[in-house]
């Protein structure tokens, strides 16, 4: 068998609801013959103190260094991040940067973010299959 790819991958969370980000991540590390890098930094891994006064402009330039680098970024379309202002800096770098970015839809979930909606290349269910074959199809 052919050596697979390893996809490198932005998943985006709120630290507030880091229990999606580790569900998601737990999900793709199983997914059969999927290989992926994961550039996110959950909150066990914070590049800076998040109690810090650190300024937003070094969040952000970290959070590019993050993005820049990916062929594909998942961002979870629970209703909170239409008010998350982390969440719209990681949709405006992934559009600067022309990252294809799917939409994924919580498990239970009946609404959904309109701007991670209304940027995402694809929406698609909370189910492994669903996601490894968007990541497959739209990593560049």
């Amino acid at each position: 068998m052919p050596k697979l790819k390893t996809y490198d991958l932005f998943l985006s969370h709120a630290w507030r609801y880091n229990d999606h980000y580790y569900r998601l991540e737990n999900l793709l590390r199983e997914a059969p013959y999927f290989y992926f890098r994961d550039y996110s930094v959950p909150i066990h891994r914070p590049k800076v103190d998040p109690n810090s006064e650190v300024s937003i402009g070094h969040l952000t330039n970290e959070l590019e260094k993050q993005i820049r680098p990916v062929n594909c970024i998942l961002i979870m379309s629970g209703i909170y991040a239409t008010h998350s202002e982390w969440i719209k800096r990681e949709l405006k770098l992934a559009l600067k940067y022309n990252k294809p970015i799917i939409g994924i839809i919580p498990w239970g979930q009946q609404r959904v973010s309109s701007i991670v909606r209304e940027n995402a290349i694809e929406m698609v269910n909370w189910n492994t299959n669903s996601i490894v074959k968007a990541i497959r199809k739209y990593s560049i």
